[in-house]
């Protein structure tokens, strides 16, 4: 989980760093279409049907909207805001499913955790500051991003079984370049590719898959509860990144902000787990 963390937070940075010089969706684009062809390969060695019959049922046409929604969202997040406010922010997606399910999934929820939810939220206002001089509106990309993953995540949980974790990964990419059409419909420009740009693109789909199949690894074998909050450790490497390659500076409010969020939400998966026996991924 940890080395998924690190190759997600890698993958941030580089995608943040091509925005300066490509179009987003021309980012989207082409990293979806590379990490689809990945996992379509996949599917045909292990001789799995790559459009399995179950993209029709209404829980993955949900799945498949929210996370064209959350990559665009995120994307334009990492463009226009920092890594590091970023990843803070998506790390309270935890706490939107757990709020999520309890309207969707009539889960119970105890005044620990919806307080713990409470606390987490506040840790969001801490960093984008609404009505503060130093609020930046481009902030709340990355809260509809953190719905948008959140939705996704709902979605998963709802979605059939059957479906293994290749298939999964075709729709997700397929998901990524599907948002990367949407931004281009807005903004109808393609860049020729230099050598290094092409180099760096790929690099990212490497990255991508890696964080992808890490991550996979990780919740098949280890036992969720105690996985999960190692899930955290992604704004660790995220801080670290922001201040070494964008030089990155966050205040006390911000950094507050971090610690409420991460303590809240390892506080609410702990308590999810006392609660909810534990089930073996798919």
């Amino acid at each position: 989980m940890v080395v998924a963390m690190a190759a997600f937070s890698v993958e941030d940075m580089l995608v943040k760093a091509i925005t300066q010089t490509l179009p987003i969706a021309q980012i989207l684009i082409i990293f979806g279409a590379l990490g689809m062809l990945f996992f379509m390969l996949c599917a045909a060695i292990r001789k799995e049907r790559v459009f399995h019959p179950a993209i029709k049922e209404r829980a993955l046409i949900f799945r498949s909207t929210c996370e064209i929604a959350a990559r665009l969202f995120f994307t334009l997040a990492l463009a226009t805001t920092s890594l590091s406010s970023t990843s803070a922010i998506l790390q309270a997606t935890p706490l939107v499913v757990m709020v999520g399910a309890v309207f969707f999934f009539n889960e119970k929820v105890g005044y620990r955790r919806w307080l713990a939810a409470i606390i987490g939220f506040v840790g969001v206002l801490l960093i984008i500051r609404p009505g503060a001089e130093s609020f930046e509106p481009a902030s709340l990309f990355a809260v509809l991003a953190t719905l948008g993953f959140a939705g996704r995540d709902l979605g998963t949980r709802a979605a059939p079984d059957g479906l293994s974790s290749v298939q999964l990964g075709v729709y997700g990419f397929l998901m990524l370049l599907i948002a990367g059409l949407v931004a281009w419909v807005g903004n109808a420009q393609w860049n020729p590719l230099t050598l290094m740009q092409a180099l760096h693109l790929l690099l990212i789909a490497v990255v991508g898959v890696a964080a992808y199949l890490a991550l996979t690894s990780a919740m098949r074998c280890g036992e969720i509860a105690l996985v999960s909050p190692f899930r955290y450790t992604r704004l660790l490497f995220a801080l670290l990144l922001g201040a070494l390659v964008f030089s990155e500076v966050p205040d006390f409010l911000m950094l507050l902000g971090c610690v409420l969020i991460v303590a809240s939400g390892i506080f609410s998966l702990r308590r999810g787990a006392k609660r909810t026996p534990q089930a073996e991924t798919s």
